[in-house]
C-alpha cells in the first residue's frame, strides 16, 4: 500500500487511462472552504512508492479532475470560481493551464470525460446545471437544466455514449441523452441529497446511488419505482460510489466516516449492510476513489487528511 502527501486536502484521484501508474489529485485549501488549490500529478514507482511528476496551483480550490481520453497528457480540473482549468503534462508548468472555461455561476464539482466519444466531457454545478464541452469549442455545447438543486455527480454510461447521469442535491437522479431535449428519466432516489451515483460497467440499465442518508442504493432504470437493493453500512453521508471496471458485482464507496468499502452488490451480505472489505486508513473524510482501468484490483482514495493512497483490493487487509 502507497501513500503520499499533499499540501491541501485532497477532493478527487483520478487514474490515467493511459499510463497504468499515473494519478491525478485535485486539492483544496481549508477544506474547500476558501483558499487557494492545486493539481498533482503522481506516479505510483514499481516498489509502490508514490512521486509527484507535476504539481499546478490555482488562485482557488479545486473539487475534481479528469483526464482526457483522447490525449495521454491532458486532464481537467474543476474549480471553486466556476471555472476549468486545462493542463498539458507534457509542459512545463509555467506553460499551464493550457486553456479555461469560464462559464458556471457557482462552484464546479464533478467531470467526466466521454470514453467513448473521445472529444467530449462534462461538468456539473452547485448551479444546479450540467455543461457539456468539447476542448474543440470556446464555450460550451450544451447545458442541462431542470435540476432545482446542486448537481453534485455526472456519470458517461459506459455502453451508451450519448447517454449520462447526473445526481443532486434536490433528491434526484436524472438519465440524459445528448439526442433529446429533456432527462429521459427522473429518478427520486432518496430522501436526502444525492451525493454520487454511478453506472455499472457491464449492465447499461443498472446504477448505483449514494447519498446524505447514509445508504447506497441499487437501481435498474427500467424499473424505476423501486430500488433493487439498499446497502446501510456507512455510518456517515456516502461521498462517492464507483462500479469497477473488471467486475459487474464489485462497488466501491467512500464516506464522510472517513471508511473505503468494497462491496459484492450480489451477496445476501451486502443487503445486511456487511461489505466485502472495509478499510480506515483515512483520519478525515474520505471524499475520493478511483478504479485502475488498465490494472485489475488497484484501487486508490484522497482525504481531507491530505493524503492519497493506493493499493490493492485483494492484497491489503481490512483492519
Amino acid at each position: 500500500m502507497g501513500r503520499c502527501r499533499t499540501a491541501f486536502n485532497a477532493y478527487s484521484v483520478k487514474f490515467s487511462p493511459f499510463f497504468e501508474g499515473r494519478i491525478a489529485v485535485a486539492t483544496a485549501q481549508n477544506f474547500g472552504i476558501i483558499g487557494n488549490g492545486k493539481q498533482h500529478v503522481f506516479e505510483v514507482a514499481p516498489n509502490g512508492a508514490i512521486v509527484e511528476v507535476a504539481q499546478y496551483d490555482t488562485q482557488d480550490g479545486l473539487y475534481d479532475c479528469a483526464w482526457s481520453e483522447a490525449n495521454e497528457n491532458v486532464l481537467v480540473a474543476s474549480s471553486g470560481d466556476g471555472s476549468i482549468k486545462v493542463y498539458d503534462t507534457a509542459l512545463p508548468p509555467a506553460s499551464n493551464p493550457v486553456r479555461g472555461f469560464k462559464e458556471h455561476r457557482h462552484e464546479c464539482c464533478s467531470l467526466a470525460w466521454n470514453p467513448s466519444k473521445r472529444d467530449l466531457f462534462l461538468s456539473s454545478s452547485w448551479d444546479d446545471t450540467v455543461k457539456l464541452w468539447t476542448l474543440q469549442s470556446p464555450s460550451s455545447l450544451r447545458t442541462f437544466a431542470g435540476h432545482t438543486y446542486c448537481v453534485y455527480h455526472v456519470a458517461w454510461n459506459p455502453q451508451q455514449p450519448e447517454v449520462f447521469l447526473s445526481a443532486s442535491g434536490d433528491t434526484t437522479v436524472r438519465v440524459w441523452d445528448l439526442r433529446q431535449p429533456a432527462p429521459t428519466l427522473v429518478l427520486p432516489a432518496h430522501g436526502f441529497e444525492v451525493l454520487a451515483a454511478d453506472w455499472c460497467k457491464y449492465n447499461d440499465c443498472l446504477l448505483a446511488t449514494g447519498s446524505v442518508d447514509k445508504s447506497i442504493k441499487l437501481w435498474d432504470v427500467r424499473v424505476p419505482n423501486r430500488e433493487l437493493a439498499m446497502m446501510m453500512g456507512h455510518s456517515y453521508a456516502v461521498r462517492r460510489v464507483l462500479f469497477s471496471p473488471h467486475s459487474a458485482n464489485l462497488l466501491l464507496s467512500c464516506s464522510y466516516d472517513m471508511t473505503v468499502k468494497l462491496w459484492d452488490t450480489a451477496s445476501p451480505q451486502a443487503a445486511q449492510g456487511l461489505p466485502l472489505r472495509s478499510w480506515d486508513h483515512h483520519t478525515e473524510f474520505a471524499v475520493g476513489i478511483d478504479f485502475s482501468t488498465l490494472r485489475e484490483g488497484m484501487v486508490a482514495s484522497a482525504g481531507w487528511d491530505e493524503s492519497v493512497w493506493v493499493w490493492d483490493q485483494r492484497g491489503f487487509p481490512s483492519p
